[in-house]
């Protein structure tokens, strides 16, 4: 670990982007060049007090979990997240690590979408990071782990993630859910995370199971569904996705689909900046 470097690398970065550029105000008040420190903790969930020690050359190793964050944050390019790892005296993840950290380019493509509720997933489903609209929209949905991370398996084996649709489109959800991972299993074949994902599903969900043997393929890339929100009701929204030239990430923008869906996104924004007090 080369830390005075890699405190000089992460400061520098830091005083070199815009509020701006990751969604946050550019206030008359602001004295700081670039990022503030507490910005870049709320933007890679830790505190401030890592943030701190960690440009002052006092931290312990971070792991690669706090790197990855660090390199969302900061919107660091590929060959910068490479550097990034091997000043904290770790390996860069390797190609297929590689997929699960978003791209800088899509990463600054969901800022400037801004109000737009937009996501990065990989490939096999798992949320590599979403926007604030987003976020507002369906919660934080990178926050899981294991098996639990790809939104399939979520959504074959825990009820609550169907909830979310309307009862009568969940059929069809379905049917689209795995017939988009059998484009992928065909494409990354012998791959140990699709085989798992997989196999798991095929032993835990006799409805996957069912589907999976029908042998449906189609690549997801434009749809209309339904949301239900807990706080504004159902939106209906397209869906368009953009993949990259590798197809191992995709950005996934959400548009209202009507005037309806239009005012309960804009309420949402409302409600998700206002504070509200007890009674």
């Amino acid at each position: 670990m080369q830390r005075e470097q890699l405190a000089d690398f992460l400061r520098r970065r830091r005083e070199a982007i815009h509020p701006a550029d990751v969604g946050l105000t550019d206030g008359p008040r602001r004295r700081t060049a670039g990022l503030r420190r507490e910005e870049v903790a709320m933007l890679a969930g830790m505190s401030v007090d890592y943030v701190v020690r960690l440009e002052q050359g006092r931290s312990s190793q971070p792991s690669t979990q706090l790197l990855a964050a660090l390199a969302r944050a900061l919107r660091l390019s590929d060959d910068e997240r490479t550097h990034l790892f091997h000043l904290a005296g770790h390996r860069p993840p390797p190609a297929e690590g590689v997929a699960r950290l978003a791209r800088a380019g899509l990463l600054r493509m969901l800022d400037l979408l801004a109000d737009t509720p937009a996501l990065v997933m990989s490939d096999l489903g798992e949320i590599l990071a979403q926007n604030r609209a987003a976020l507002l929209l369906s919660g934080d949905l990178t926050r899981f782990t294991g098996l639990r991370r790809y939104a399939i398996y979520r959504w074959f084996t825990e009820p609550e993630a169907r909830a979310v649709h309307p009862e009568d489109d969940q059929d069809r959800q379905s049917r689209q859910h795995v017939a988009d991972l059998r484009a992928v299993a065909g494409r990354r074949a012998g791959d140990a995370d699709v085989t798992e994902l997989v196999e798991r599903l095929r032993s835990e969900s006799e409805h996957f199971r069912a589907l999976w043997e029908e042998h449906a393929v189609a690549v997801r890339r434009a749809d209309r569904k339904t949301l239900v929100n807990p706080r504004v009701g159902p939106i209906t929204l397209d869906c368009e996705t953009l993949v990259t030239p590798d197809l191992g990430q995709q950005l996934l923008v959400l548009t209202p689909a009507n005037a309806d869906a239009r005012e309960r996104l804009e309420l949402l924004r409302v409600l998700g900046t206002e504070t509200f007090t007890d009674a």
